[in-house]
């Protein structure tokens, strides 16, 4: 294998070194810890990090001699990797490919301290409490959707549940067999933590769904700023249905004529926002406490945030959505749903996703972190791309720059906040006016270390180019 063909990995799946740190082993340990905890990768040695330059290694027996060493002293419980040594140029490299482990967390063992990393993007951090707590159930082969509860199942109703199997199975549901095959509860009749978000009253405070419906392209202050504002609680049926409704009615509706029939227009197509939503409630990470599920509208623009990242700590943004594999943090309830039909057990639900807005030049933008997975769904209304005057050929200037904006931060993992500051600055600005950094700071009241990392920011995007002096203009591309 060539240098060159390690490239071509994924960012989050590799490190290099330039040597083995032998006297401070965290160096290069926290990303084998990282590795096996995720969905492994390769650190190579004998390549510089930061430019990538060939510089080879001294003795590579040696070198895989100690690094065989350190990791069976240092990383608990033992992971599953190999060593490979190859040449290239006249330079001798080793590559250390760690696998994915069933016996997670693999913690790194230094002074007497136990700590686990994950990946975050192409870095190795230690494990947030929330991460930690689903890699070391998942190292016993359990989801917390599976885990018991103080509830019994008398202590709770199901009518919901009961109803909507009926309606979607044409199936009575069984109280004595269903509870049991469905995960819902033990054989000691108490309810998992399934079976409490499947009940009526839903007891699990975390569970719920906040809807704003925002005034015009940014969040606000919801006294002054919101058109509609709701909290749902419940069962996840019920918070399907009603964020689902919520969006339906914040959203319009357009029609046309195609042949002899009448064509509704939706701003948001049904299939892909359902979609959006259940992925929210089954892939969602329900040990992070005091977080919920969010779903904001804009004018041009709908949002939907669900607590905890992508399963495997992969940031979406840089991966090839067509090609994710399907993983599911919560399995009962994704079972529970799959057959209630609301979600494919083939995993193919981004794909629909973007496949619903074939039909426009806005696409669907997916951003995940650490901490939480959002989907950007453009308003087809808002745009209108595919209605266009086939004559005059003519976009908006404001049109003309979200569709460079979202062009141009695709595969990147620009945060939310910022994306809405760059808009700002061009709802402001324009294509035709000049502006300093100054100006940004008064337009997003912010510190000139902010507006210069946004000077900075846009000017790697290639949205702005210099003026005239310490000016700035938006330019067309």
């Amino acid at each position: 294998m060539k240098i060159k063909d390690y490239e071509k990995a994924e960012t989050s799946n590799i490190d290099y070194k330039i040597a083995l740190e032998e006297k401070k082993p965290k160096s290069w340990l926290k990303s084998v810890s990282a590795f096996a905890n995720s969905k492994g990768g390769i650190i190579l040695f004998g390549v510089d990090d930061s430019t990538h330059k060939l510089e080879g290694l001294d003795n590579v027996q040696q070198v895989a001699e100690k690094i065989t060493e350190i990791i069976n002293a240092r990383i608990l419980p033992l992971p599953r990797y190999e060593i490979n040594s190859f040449t290239e140029n006249g330079k001798d490299f080793l590559e250390l490919k760690i696998g994915d482990g069933p016996s997670t967390p693999y913690y790194l063992v230094i002074d007497g301290r136990k700590e686990a990393f994950i990946r975050s993007g192409n870095q190795s951090v230690p494990a947030p409490e929330h991460i930690l707590n689903n890699l070391i159930l998942k190292g016993k082969n359990l989801t917390f959707d599976a885990l018991p509860t103080d509830y019994k199942i008398n202590d709770l109703s199901f009518t919901l549940l009961a109803a909507t199997i009926k309606e979607k199975t044409n199936k009575k549901f069984d109280e004595n067999k269903d509870f049991f095959s469905l995960g819902l509860a033990n054989t000691e009749k108490e309810l998992t933590n399934a079976g409490l978000l499947l009940s009526d009253q839903n007891p699990l405070k975390q569970s719920k769904i906040v809807c704003t419906r925002w005034k015009g392209l940014n969040k606000g202050i919801i006294a002054e700023d919101a058109i509609d504002d709701k909290e749902y609680n419940g069962s996840i049926i019920a918070l399907l249905e009603n964020a689902d409704s919520f969006i339906k009615n914040n959203s319009k509706m357009s029609w046309k004529v195609v042949g002899m029939e009448r064509q509704e227009l939706e701003e948001y197509p049904i299939t892909a926002r359902r979609e959006a939503i259940v992925n929210a409630l089954i892939h969602r990470d329900y040990q992070i406490l005091g977080a919920e599920i969010h779903i904001d509208m804009f004018d041009d623009r709908l949002e939907i945030t669900s607590p905890g990242g992508m399963f495997d700590g992969s940031l979406i943004q840089n991966l090839e959505i067509k090609n994710i594999p399907s993983m599911r943090r919560n399995i009962v309830i994704a079972d529970v749903f799959s057959r209630l039909h609301y979600m494919d057990r083939r995993g193919s639900g981004l794909s629909r996703i973007l496949e619903s807005y074939n039909d426009s030049i806005q696409k669907p933008k997916f951003i995940s972190d650490s901490l939480s997975f959002t989907v950007i769904f453009p308003n087809k209304g808002y745009y209108k791309t595919n209605e266009m005057d086939e004559n005059k050929n003519i976009v908006s200037d404001r049109d003309l720059f979200f569709i460079q904006l979202y062009k141009s931060i695709q595969n990147t993992n620009i945060r939310n906040s910022t994306i809405n500051q760059i808009r700002n600055i061009f709802e402001k600005m324009g294509y035709n006016n000049m502006f300093s950094r100054e100006d940004i700071k008064n337009i997003l009241n912010i510190k000139d270390t902010r507006a210069t990392n946004l000077i900075s920011l846009l000017l790697d995007l290639e949205l702005i180019v210099k003026a005239e002096g310490t000016k700035y203009k938006f330019q067309k591309q």
